[in-house]
């Protein structure tokens, strides 16, 4: 299974709730701060939801 790994690009100051609960949910913390994650339909859509404050590489498992 794929493997990706997120990272927090952009603050989250002025952001709405729900952006700043998905980017938690991912289990960034901080800028910079990365995570990888299984890829799957949920993970994508949570990227989708704030692929303006992070970025996505993929990654061999």
């Amino acid at each position: 299974m794929a493997k990706l790994e997120i990272t927090l690009v952009r603050s989250l100051i002025g952001r709405p709730e729900t952006q700043r609960t998905t980017v938690k949910t991912l289990g960034l913390r901080k800028v910079n701060s990365k995570v990888i994650q299984n890829d799957n339909p949920a993970i994508r859509g949570m990227i989708n939801k704030v692929s303006h404050l992070v970025a996505v590489k993929e990654v061999e498992a």
